[in-house]
Parts: C-alpha cells; structure tokens; sequence
C-alpha cells in the first residue's frame, strides 16, 4: 500500500519516470560498468548452456520453417552481456550463417565474439528469430492504488523509495486497467509493455519473436502486485537510485497478438530437447567420468525445468508469416 516518509527531497514521479532514470539514464543499474544482471540475479542464460542449446534449437526450426534461407537473423533483446548469443552460436547447427545481433543499453564488452553486432536500440527488419529473455520485466511501468474516493490514482515515488497517491489515472490506462488487472489493491499499469513487445515484434519481416518472463494472466493477477528489486544476488526494496534492478512480473496475455501462444517454460524447453531423467546406473560401472557428465547435466536441466523455478517462466512465441515452429505448436 501506499505508505509516506519524511525523508525525501520532494522530487516526486511517477514510478514510470523514476524507473526509467534508475535503470537506464547515464548513471543507471544497466549502464554500469561490471559483470552486469549476471552479478546481481541469476538467469536461465546463467544457469546452464542447456538454455543456449534450446535457442539453438529453436533457431534452428524457425530456419528450417523460412525455407532454409542462406541468412537467418537471431536478435537477442536485452542481451546482458551477450552470453546468449555466445552460447548459441557455438552450438547451432542449423541452415543459413547466422547473423547475431544484440539490443542493449550497455556498452560492447570487449571480449564479446566478433560476429556478434551490438545495438543500442532494435535493428531494422530482420528475418529469423527475435527472443527477449527477462527483457520486458525490466520495462518500467506505472504503478496505480484506489485513493480514498475510491479512483485509481497514480503511485508517486521519491528517490528514496517513499510512496505517496498522484493523479486520477488518464483514460487510457484506466481503460488498461479494467480491461486488463480488474481487481487487486495495486495495479502494475502494462501498456508500456504491451507497446515495447509490439515494436519488436514489429521488426520480424518473417520468423518468430518469443518473449521469456516471470508472467501472470488476467485471472490471476497479484492482488498487491510485484514490483521488487534485486542486488548482488539478493531481492531488496525496489529504490529508484541507480543502485538495484528494479522488476515486476509480465502481463503476458496482455501483450500477446492474435497469433501468440502462452506456454510454460519447462515444457517449451523440454520440447526442445532439455530433459533433467537422471543417466542410468550401469553408465556409473561402463564410464564413470561419462555418468558424472551426465549427471551434472541432469542437475542443470532441472534446474531450468523446475516448476517452483526457472520452469516458473512464461514464454510468449509469435510467429510473423511463418507457423509456430514443431516445437512450439500445440501437441509439439
């Protein structure tokens, strides 16, 4: 709920404008210098190469399903330091050269594979396959709380972290808002979301754009909402100041075309081949190093495919003028 302090300097915003300064002005949480989101918050790119084989995979299908072209574009959105796409290109396998190209706010690392373009906003009209892991979580949003007449009114927050009630809400976010997060105490207000998925989705002349997230549906939105933040590997209040990720669960449904399809993670993973089934016991007598291998993959995969976990995420999969690919598709 809303809640006052006396410590603040009076620079009140919106949650939208203080998110967006925190995250990504010259002195923001993702223009720093460093590790970037991989010293602060453990991803599936992070967690296992498993998770860069599935895109591999992934890619791979949407190829084969653009006629084998002798180029296929993969753009990775929010690309942290590129280590999805480091991770793909050392293992696809599939039809045309593969041109990468990264989205991020950040600078190009210098150690970062020479074909691997780097781009601080989307490219232009690209073909193949655009995916966006934890890319919309971290496009910030306003914040919305019924005043005492009982109107949503706009969550005003000061740098540190205080809250007090705005504004009335404008016609269109309260009409996102009854469309989209009916009930609850606290609304996430999505549009900026919906907006930004559909300018990259936007860019696909043909393939598929997937969007990866911790996600809710209109039936099950969070009553009190989602917004947090983390630092160094630990969830902390979500302050303004440059010095914490600031996130919230995705509107999913609400962002999704006509043609999307929501699908949980472990089961488009294990559609792609990740699969966490332990080796079998008479590898451990015939090749003891081989089963150890086998084992710590096995350990990884369920670690990608845990339902209380990383398995917890949403993918989001629309195809541009092209079918979902085999793995993607109902009943794949």
């Amino acid at each position: 709920m809303v809640t006052l302090s006396g410590m603040t300097d009076g620079r009140w915003r919106s949650w939208r404008t203080a998110t967006q300064e925190a995250l990504y002005g010259p002195d923001g949480f993702y223009r720093r210098p460093g590790p970037g989101p991989a010293g602060h918050f453990r991803t599936s790119v992070h967690a296992s190469p498993l998770f860069a084989g599935a895109v591999a995979e992934l890619l791979r299908q949407v190829a084969q399903g653009l006629g084998r072209p002798a180029e296929v574009d993969l753009v990775d959105v929010g690309a942290g330091r590129g280590e999805l796409l480091a991770g793909v290109l050392a293992r696809y396998d599939g039809p045309g050269t593969v041109r990468a190209h990264a989205v991020e706010a950040a600078g190009r690392p210098a150690w970062l594979d020479r074909r691997i373009t780097w781009h601080a906003e989307l490219p232009g009209e690209v073909t193949g396959l655009l995916f966006a892991n934890e890319w919309l979580d971290n496009v910030p949003l306003d914040l919305a709380e019924p005043g005492p007449d009982g109107r949503l009114r706009y969550v005003e927050v000061a740098p540190d972290g205080a809250e007090r009630p705005g504004e009335p809400l404008t016609s269109a976010d309260l009409a996102w808002a009854e469309r989209w997060w009916p009930e609850g105490a606290r609304v996430e207000l999505g549009a900026p979301r919906d907006e930004a998925w559909a300018r990259a989705r936007g860019t696909l002349r043909r393939g598929l754009a997937v969007a990866v997230d911790y996600a809710h549906v209109r039936a099950a939105r969070p009553a009190f909402g989602t917004l947090t933040g983390f630092r160094e590997g630990r969830e902390v209040t979500p302050v303004p100041d440059g010095t914490c990720d600031i996130t919230a669960h995705v509107a999913l449904d609400s962002c999704a075309g006509p043609g999307g399809r929501l699908l949980p993670q472990r089961e488009a993973l294990a559609a792609l081949g990740v699969s966490g089934a332990r080796p079998p016991l008479a590898l451990a007598a015939s090749d003891p190093q081989g089963y150890v291998r086998a084992l710590a993959w096995a350990s990884q995969a369920g670690e990608l495919l845990d339902p209380a976990g990383l398995g917890g995420f949403t993918w989001l999969a629309e195809p541009v003028g092209m079918p979902l690919p085999p793995a993607l598709a109902p009943g794949g």
